[in-house]
């Protein structure tokens, strides 16, 4: 990039005279399309240093992408400068004190690779290509949740570039209320540049989809609804309102029928895993198919990852649950068959075991009293559906929306949302997130993102 330069910058400058410019700009959500004026991919924590001094001082507006996988766009921008983490991607294990040190461009993959081999994993999301920074700063929930907490319980350390450029470390010690706010306040207060996590043993899992009829939804629903609080907590199982793809590996008969699937993975004795999914089964119909079986930690948390390469069209609404009564599913099966592509879907997460033993105010995701965390995903390859994913989500979300909180995970909340769904998500930590705002960036250098606005 001969027509810009950034002082201390040591990694690659693009902008839109590159031949690569397209390519290094494109999103994971398809339907957003942003043009940047520059973006710089870093390779240090010096580099994000240098960028991030170089957007304040030029005032430009700035974004900061890390995995690449967030849903609304946010990790890029139109005119401004965005920070490029993807080539830090370094994972150190130490088996000694069970814990992993991450650099803010990898994937869920890329750390799964890392601990597997010592038989560890980290609580996080259930799709490979997941950015861990992004997932992290949000909250996480996956396979792993109900036994060991969400992402940010097991998140130890961050190492943060702040908005004047200054560097630090926050953890239980040191900038006590820096790291009370990076778990789960999103990317408002700086760039974290490591994350220090707490890993829990994982190798062979008893896990898989299984995948029933649409018109045994509101049993398979009803059923796990009742089920899950009561399971062992090394059983993480969500339900999903789905269509059969219409590709391999799925069987050719089944190809897009409407149907309704428990996806999951018990970590624990193989035998174990396999009775207990019994149990349920006895109380449900026949499935189309049940493909749960022993296997990898690894294979279990990148499942979906060919089904959901970068590019497709994205569109996300959530909503956190309270309760989850009859009538709801109802309303949940009416909508779900409405889809207007068989890529789309409904999960609902459950928020149970140890999400609950920690507080409300322990950290800024303040739903640890929810039974579910919702998402609805208008999902499509074709750039012509996009109203059509619109239209449908919305309409599906107001339908269900009464019948949950009024807030949802932040990560699961779309870029048109309204300015106070992002309060309503923190509920009574908002506050304190403000506060904390205006100490670490007073003047919202960091706004693009699900922004809590600086408040003293």
């Amino acid at each position: 990039m001969d027509e810009f330069a950034i002082q201390g910058f040591r990694g690659r400058l693009i902008g839109p005279s590159d031949k690569d410019y397209d390519d290094a700009r494109a999103l994971y959500n398809g339907m957003i399309d942003k043009r940047p004026k520059l973006i710089a991919r870093c390779t240090d924590a010096a580099d994000i240093i240098a960028a991030v001094n170089y957007a304040r001082e030029n005032k430009l507006l700035l974004a900061v992408r890390g995995g690449g996988h967030n849903g609304p766009g946010l990790g890029s921008c139109d005119g401004g400068l965005v920070i490029d983490l993807s080539q830090m991607r370094s994972v150190r294990v130490d088996p000694a004190s069970g814990t992993v040190r991450v650099e803010p461009g990898c994937t869920a993959a890329d750390l799964d690779h890392a601990t597997h081999a010592f038989g560890l994993a980290v609580p996080l999301g259930i799709v490979g290509s997941t950015g861990v920074a992004g997932l992290t700063l949000g909250g996480g929930t996956g396979y792993l949740t109900r036994k060991y907490g969400l992402t940010v319980d097991n998140l130890l350390e961050v190492d943060v570039v702040l908005a004047d450029g200054s560097f630090v470390t926050a953890n239980k010690d040191e900038h006590v209320d820096l790291f009370w706010a990076v778990r789960g306040g999103g990317g408002n207060f700086g760039v974290v540049t490591s994350f220090l996590f707490k890993a829990h043993p994982a190798k062979m899992v008893f896990a898989g989809p299984i995948f029933w009829d649409a018109r045994d939804a509101r049993q398979v629903m009803s059923t796990y609804r009742d089920f899950i609080p009561n399971a062992p907590e090394e059983l993480g199982l969500f339900v999903g309102l789905k269509t059969v793809p219409p590709t391999d590996p799925f069987p050719q008969e089944h190809w897009n029928k409407r149907a309704c699937a428990l996806i999951g993975a018990f970590n624990g004795p193989i035998d174990a895993g396999k009775q207990l999914v019994d149990s349920l089964l006895e109380k449900l119909p026949a499935p189309l198919f049940n493909w749960m079986g022993e296997m990898p930690w690894t294979a279990i948390n990148s499942l979906f990852d060919p089904f959901f390469p970068k590019g497709l069209q994205w569109y996300w609404k959530g909503d956190f649950v309270k309760a989850l009564p009859d009538e709801a599913i109802d309303v949940h099966i009416a909508n779900a068959i409405e889809a207007p592509t068989p890529f789309c879907l409904m999960h609902l997460y459950p928020i149970d075991g140890a999400v609950r033993r920690i507080g409300r105010d322990a950290t800024p995701w303040s739903a640890r009293d929810a039974s579910f965390s919702m998402v609805i995903a208008g999902i499509s390859p074709d750039p012509k559906d996009a109203e059509a994913l619109k239209t449908w989500g919305r309409a599906y979300w107001s339908a269900i929306h009464p019948f949950n909180l009024q807030g949802a995970y932040v990560n699961f909340l779309d870029a048109d949302e309204a300015e106070n769904r992002v309060e309503l998500s923190y509920g009574e930590n908002y506050t304190r997130l403000a506060a904390i705002k205006a100490k670490y960036d007073p003047d919202n250098l960091f706004r693009v993102n699900q922004n809590i606005k600086p408040k003293a």
